[in-house]
């Protein structure tokens, strides 16, 4: 088998490094997320307890980050991506992809509401990023109560789909989706 080294940029043969780099670091610090939310709400640890839970607004943070870096990366990149298919499964995988998306950017972001519309000051990286105030915005800190935490569980109930199509490609279809964004073997067929 012949190596070929893997590009920056996507292809339609498999996702570039970038891509790669972005989807799995972001996989490993939302699985993290949830361990924290596991901890905190199934064992009753407090972020005053524990620094894994007190970790939960700066991963969260540069999750955030991390995704506007993907969202933008995706968008130069659109061309050059792998297809998803055509007619309905194809239809079906970038509708899954897209809600997959826009709930990620969109549990953060109520989390970062709720933060600036706090009256406590938010300096998740030990700088503050949003100060104190004396009167809370209403209207931001409820809408983060109302989403962020609800809209994350149903982020992981999309994510357990997203794995379990991964396996259906895998093991039923056998067409080599995993590779593009896992392994060397799209790049070596081409």
């Amino acid at each position: 088998m012949t190596r070929t080294s893997l590009p920056l940029k996507d292809t339609p043969r498999a996702y570039g490094r970038v891509t790669r780099i972005l989807h799995w670091s972001i996989a490993a610090l939302i699985l993290w997320q949830f361990t924290t939310m596991i901890l905190k709400n199934g064992l009753g640890w407090s972020p005053r307890d524990s620094a894994v839970v007190g970790s939960h607004g700066m991963v969260g943070t540069a999750v955030f980050g991390l995704i506007v870096l993907r969202v933008l990366w995706a968008l130069i990149n659109r061309g050059n991506r792998p297809d998803h298919g055509a007619g309905l499964i194809g239809i079906a995988a970038k509708a899954g992809h897209g809600l997959l998306y826009l709930v990620m950017l969109i549990v953060p972001l109520a989390a970062l509401s709720r933060a600036f519309g706090s009256e406590r000051p938010f300096g998740p990286f030990g700088f503050e990023l949003f100060p104190a105030r004396e009167e809370p915005i209403a209207w931001m800190v409820a809408f983060g109560d109302a989403v962020h935490g609800e809209l994350g569980w149903v982020l992981g109930l999309l994510i357990l789909g997203h794995i379990a199509m991964v396996a259906v490609h895998e093991g039923m279809w056998r067409d080599g989706t995993l590779a593009k964004m896992a392994g060397r073997r799209a790049l070596a067929k081409g």
